[in-house]
């Protein structure tokens, strides 16, 4: 069901500056890299009442109220699947000597013809494990339960549903074992309305982008204790 009448200021589930702010106090991070595919981009469209701005700049905006000098960096591009994002934004994403990594990908490799969830999993832990490793505290994500979005294709709607929900859960099981923090998605609520979907059936708009980087927010607060 479509929300009425909401707008960024009085979202229930879009965070404020100041509640962002408290949510991240006593933040030790100071060099964020941003890995990943458009949902990494932050590719969306405007929606009346939210700024129209990606994910990212929530969360930066949030950080660096508690750490002003905060550096980061934004390799995220679009239509990736997790080998591309390995194979060309790794080794950069490394060289930024990164203390917080936040990877979001996956999604095109469950929109391919053939969708193996086996190695998308191992391409998943090829990804996140040097980043963990060099970059301190490691962020992921699952996918929004596309149930709501009235622009993805009805034909493929049903599977591309099941194969989010199967890389939603074995992104948790990689993360879980690398001790990232994972940002679960698919039982979020608005997966479920329509007012988070870009036109192009595939990218959130603004208020889907703005759920998305309160999220990050709320589960980075939740790993320094302050939720």
């Amino acid at each position: 069901m479509e929300t009425i009448d909401v707008t960024e200021s009085n979202d229930p589930h879009v965070v404020s500056p100041a509640e962002g702010s408290e949510l991240l106090r006593g933040a030790p991070w100071s060099r964020l890299v941003i890995v990943g595919d458009s949902v990494a981009q932050g590719v969306s469209e405007p929606r009346r009442g939210y700024r129209s701005e990606p994910w990212s700049s929530l969360v930066i905006a949030a950080l660096r109220t508690v750490r002003p000098e905060l550096e980061y960096l934004n390799l995220g591009v679009r239509d990736l699947v997790t080998s591309q994002v390995r194979e060309t934004q790794l080794q950069p994403a490394l060289d930024f000597e990164p203390d917080l990594v936040i990877a979001l990908c996956g999604g095109n490799d469950g929109l391919r013809k053939v969708f193996d969830p086996d190695a998308a999993e191992n391409e998943l832990e090829a990804l996140f494990t040097p980043l963990r490793k060099a970059g301190g505290t490691l962020v992921t994500s699952g996918f929004f339960d596309i149930i709501g979005n009235p622009h993805f294709d009805e034909r493929y709607r049903g599977v591309a549903r099941e194969r989010l929900a199967v890389l939603s859960q074995r992104m948790r099981a990689v993360s879980e074992r690398l001790d990232a923090v994972y940002v679960d998605m698919q039982t979020h609520p608005t997966g479920r309305e329509e007012s988070v979907w870009s036109s192009d059936g595939i990218h959130l708009n603004a208020r889907g982008q703005a759920v998305l980087g309160t999220e990050i927010i709320r589960a980075l607060g939740a790993r320094l204790g302050n939720n």
